[in-house]
This record gives structure tokens, C-alpha cells and sequence, in this order.
């Protein structure tokens, strides 16, 4: 679930904060620039594990602080395809059922990767696997709230870094479009589809 990403980095510290140790001060400003935040291709970043370089530091004409290289390990949270996870439901949606592990939520099991057969009812807003026994078929609802146990397939890097206006939106005739749904910059895909996976209770209470 979570990996120690090698990474460099320029790190700025101001003069008020030369009185302090060099480490210290570069380890809070890391940690202000990365931590809960999502890299491109690596992951989302949790805090710093340690500094492992230090090179020489320059302060430049014009500007009283210094400038450091550093070399340094982060901890990262990026699961691996196959990983078993246990989160809670977030909610549901046609889209499928959405996951929460607490720090973070980007996480959606598509339709054709509940156990099926499924679906979805619209009155309450969830995902209902249809149990057939014997006896007949029974509603086994996945409720907010409820623990899930699933599996990673897939992951997903958009890269969400501003970009510069269009030409058309930087013409004098106003648009009418609906401004783009904001999107995850990383997203993990998930299933259920296989025995042992799903809600908790389904496999307790059977």
C-alpha cells in the first residue's frame, strides 16, 4: 500500500529560518509542498521518511535566501494491481460503488466488478447484489457506511496542472459550455467480483 519514492528537490528557506537547523527547516517546507499531495505516475505523498543528500547551498543575488539540493526518501501511497484492500463506502452512483479509506477517496468499483448479479435501485441510491440460494433470491444492499474488502485492478494519472486559456475562451464572445468537471488526478479502480471480497458482513453473517 505504501512505497518510499527516491526523489531531488531545490528547496528555498528563508533568512528568519537560518537560525534553526539546515534539516529541520528543509524538512517542514518538503513536507508543505508534498504532503497530501498526488505526484504525476508516483502517487500520493504522505510525509517525508528522511533527507538523504544534502548538497551545497547558493543564495542568489536578490533574494536573502538560500537554495538547497536535496536528496531524499517520501512515504507514498500507490497499491499495487492485485492488492487487497479494506475501506468503507463512500456512496453509489451509476457509476459504481465509491470507496473511502479515510485519507483517501478516489477509489470506484465499476458495475461489472460488483458480484453479480447486481443492481443498481434508484430509490436508495445503491448497489444491491441479488444473493440467490435455494431458498430464493435475497437483496444484499451495499449501505454507506459499510466495510469493504476489495482488490486493485487499475489506476488512473490525469495530470491536473493549470494550463493556459484556449483560444476560443480567450475570444470577446461569451461562452455558454459548462465549465469541466474537476477531475481526480489519481484514481484507483477496483473489484469485488471474486468469493471473500465485498462487504464485511456478508461473509460474517454467512
Amino acid at each position: 500500500m505504501f512505497i518510499l519514492v527516491e526523489m531531488v528537490d531545490t528547496v528555498r528557506t528563508t533568512p528568519w529560518h537560518f537560525e534553526r537547523k539546515l534539516n529541520d527547516s528543509i524538512a517542514e517546507e518538503l513536507n508543505k509542498k508534498l504532503a497530501n499531495k498526488v505526484v504525476y505516475n508516483v502517487g500520493l505523498c504522505i510525509c517525508l521518511f528522511d533527507i538523504t543528500k544534502l548538497e551545497d547551498s547558493y543564495i542568489f543575488p536578490g533574494d536573502g535566501a538560500s537554495h538547497t539540493k536535496v536528496h531524499f526518501r517520501y512515504v507514498v501511497f500507490r497499491p499495487f494491481l492485485d492488492e487487497i484492500l479494506m475501506g468503507k463506502i463512500k456512496g453509489c452512483s451509476q457509476e459504481g460503488v465509491h470507496v473511502s479509506l479515510g485519507f483517501f477517496d478516489d477509489i470506484v468499483i465499476p458495475p461489472d466488478s460488483l458480484q453479480q448479479p447486481a443492481k443498481f435501485d434508484e430509490a436508495e441510491q445503491v448497489w444491491v447484489w441479488v444473493y440467490e440460494t435455494e431458498e430464493g433470491a435475497h437483496d444484499l444492499y451495499m449501505d454507506v457506511g459499510e466495510d469493504i474488502r476489495f482488490r486493485i485492478v487499475d489506476e488512473t494519472f490525469i495530470d491536473t496542472s493549470p494550463t493556459g486559456p484556449s483560444s476560443a475562451e480567450t475570444s470577446s464572445t461569451p461562452s455558454t459550455e459548462e465549465p469541466p468537471r474537476k477531475e481526480s488526478p489519481y484514481t484507483l479502480v477496483a473489484s469485488i467480483s471474486e468469493p471473500g471480497l465485498g462487504l464485511l458482513s456478508w461473509w460474517t453473517n454467512n
